[in-house]
Formats: C-alpha cells, sequence, structure tokens
C-alpha cells in the first residue's frame, strides 16, 4: 500500500531562474552524476572546523555547566530540525503563524545545516526517489560513509532545487534566511562566548568562561547534533526492522527514535510521510510530535495530520502477512 497522492511530495514545477537567482537552482535531472560523488576540500572546511572547535574542549577544560549548556541545546536544535525543518518545511503536515514559521527557521539556522528550503528540498528528493537513483543519500546506492557524510558535500549537495519548492520561495524572509544561513552559527557562537564571558567574572563557582562555552555549547553540542541528524540518511536505512513494504531499505530503530527525538521511526515515515507523527503506537517514542501536540494546545501550531485508519489496517496486514511467511522462512534456513 502506498499514501495517497494527496498525501505524497508532489512533483514541482520548475522555477525561473529570476526568482532566487544567486542560490543556486540547478535541478537534480540537470546536474551531472559526477558532481553528486565528488567532495569539494573548501565546502568540507565549515563543518571540519565545527568539529576541530569541540575537539579544543581538551584546552578550554570541563564543566557540569558547559555540559549542561551543551545538552540543553543539542536537544532544543533537535526539536527545530525534527519539528520543524522535517515535518513542517518538508511534509507540510501541520500548520503554523508567519511569525513562528520565520522563528523556527531562523534558529533552525544556529543548527549548521543550513537553512529549512535547502532542508526541505533535497528530502523532498529523498522521498520521490527513496534508495533509487536520484536519492541524494542512499546508503544502498552510494555506501554508509557518503549517505551519512558525504552527499552534501558536493556540487549537487550544496545546491538547492528551486523546483521542489515553490511553496517556501513566495516567502522572502526565508530565501533571505537561505541566503545567510551561516549568520546563525556565528550569532549562536558568539552568544556563548558573551555568556560564559558573563558567568566567568559574576559567577566564577561555575567554573565556566567564553571559550569553553563555545566549545561545548557549540562545538561538542553541533557536532553530535550533526551525526545524531545524519544516522536518519545512513543507519535508518540499514539498521532495523520493517513494519510496511515500502519498497526502499526504510527501518525502524528504536534507539535512532531516542537520539533524534522520534525520526528514528523511519520506516513508519516512509509508508505514510503525510502525517505530523512517526511513532504510529503509543509506545512508540516520538518527543517531536508530543511537543507538536502541547503547542497546539497553545495555539502556536494547528491542523496536525493524524494517521489515517487506513494505514493501522495495513500494518495489521503486514503483520499477518510476516507471520504466516515465517514457518516457509524457517523451512528455507
Amino acid at each position: 500500500m502506498t499514501p495517497p497522492p494527496s498525501d505524497r511530495t508532489p512533483r514541482l514545477t520548475t522555477a525561473t531562474p529570476s526568482t532566487c537567482p544567486d542560490l543556486g537552482s540547478l535541478p537534480y535531472a540537470a546536474t551531472p552524476d559526477s558532481d553528486n560523488r565528488r567532495i569539494r576540500l573548501y565546502d568540507v572546511l565549515p563543518i571540519l572546523s565545527i568539529h576541530l572547535v569541540g575537539i579544543a574542549a581538551v584546552f578550554t577544560g570541563f564543566s557540569w555547566t558547559a555540559v549542561a549548556v551543551a545538552a540543553a541545546l543539542f536537544w532544543a536544535r533537535m526539536l527545530i530540525i525534527t519539528a520543524f525543518y522535517h515535518r513542517y518545511f518538508s511534509h507540510r503536515t501541520f500548520r503554523t503563524h508567519r511569525v513562528t514559521q520565520f522563528l523556527a527557521a531562523a534558529l533552525g539556522t544556529t543548527c549548521a545545516q543550513r537553512g529549512p528550503v535547502w532542508w526541505a528540498a533535497h528530502h523532498r528528493v529523498h522521498h520521490q526517489h527513496a534508495d533509487d537513483h536520484p536519492d541524494p543519500h542512499s546508503p544502498g546506492l552510494k555506501g554508509l560513509l557518503f549517505s551519512h557524510v558525504g552527499w552534501f558535500l558536493t556540487q549537487r549537495g550544496q545546491q538547492i532545487d528551486w523546483s521542489r519548492v515553490p511553496d517556501w520561495r513566495k516567502y522572502p524572509e526565508l530565501v533571505f534566511i537561505e541566503r545567510w544561513h551561516m549568520a546563525g552559527a556565528f550569532v549562536l557562537a558568539g552568544a556563548l562566548f558573551a555568556l560564559g564571558f558573563t558567568l566567568q567574572h559574576t559567577a566564577p563557582s561555575l567554573n565556566t568562561s567564553g571559550p569553553q562555552l563555545v566549545t561545548w555549547g557549540f562545538g561538542i553540542s553541533t557536532s553530535l547534533l550533526y551525526h545524531a541528524t545524519f544516522t536518519i540518511n545512513s543507519l535508518a536505512h540499514t539498521i532495523g526492522s520493517q513494519r510496511f513494504n515500502t519498497g526502499d531499505d526504510s527501518r525502524n530503530n528504536w534507539f535512532l527514535a531516542i537520539i533524534t527525538l522520534g525520526e528514528g521511526w523511519h520506516n513508519n515515515h516512509h509508508f505514510y510521510p503525510g502525517t505530523a507523527r512517526q511513532g504510529f503506537y503509543w509506545y512508540e517514542f516520538d518527543p517531536a510530535y508530543w511537543a507538536l501536540r502541547t503547542l497546539a494546545l497553545l495555539g502556536v501550531v494547528w491542523d496536525l495530520r493524524p494517521v489515517p485508519a487506513s494505514v493501522y489496517r495495513a500494518a495489521q496486514v503486514h503483520s499477518l502477512q510476516r507471520t504466516l511467511r515465517a514457518p516457509f522462512a524457517k523451512a528455507t534456513t
């Protein structure tokens, strides 16, 4: 069973070059495949530098204050990526105010994972061509390491195919954020340095400093955020179980769900991406959905799209089919 057409990411029309002239608008189909394999050194430097900032903790030292700040920023920014960059900007599974949309987009840039338009454009390609060409990060086609960290360092990975995101290119504030997405990381690092410097002189018992909060709150926290997010592209298509026959390699993985606030129920998501919920059952850990439910009660978001009854029926059918096939599978081993 596949989702009805209204719940799939649509095949979108091509953007005109004048819409977003300097952000890279070359469609996937027009990009040579070699440009999806060749990693350019100057595109590696930003992500490498963030890892090096984290390693600098060897020199800035340790404090529980710095660890607490790093943990808080990891979980807060993971929620922005999971609930908004993925479930809102990529899949439109709920609605919100334009101000909230702007704030989520701006705060998401502190994750140093580009802006929401870039994020959504590539993710929509992934769903339309999951584990088939031109899926940008299929481990089955391109290897585990490339799907984890290599694909977005290529020329194609750096570009935005604006034909995939006509719904977002009409918002000038989102185009602005996309153009200046690197500012978010610098603002966060600067704010952490200022906070650490202030605490060093006003609350010395906390044993922290400006450089220490930058290394832990930005370098270490962002590096961990990177790799936790990237596991959904790599490990969630490699390790885990398949509740649904989706025709791709997507897996449900409870551990990945924990570290990504619910994104690990990836087979669920690939079977029905049109819902704000990725843990389809109460026992499937999905804090991002719980957070969205809370925001809905507060009127910040609304129209959260549920899991249809037909999906649960399909899950029962697939479970029965696996049960019936199990004795035959054992007999052939």
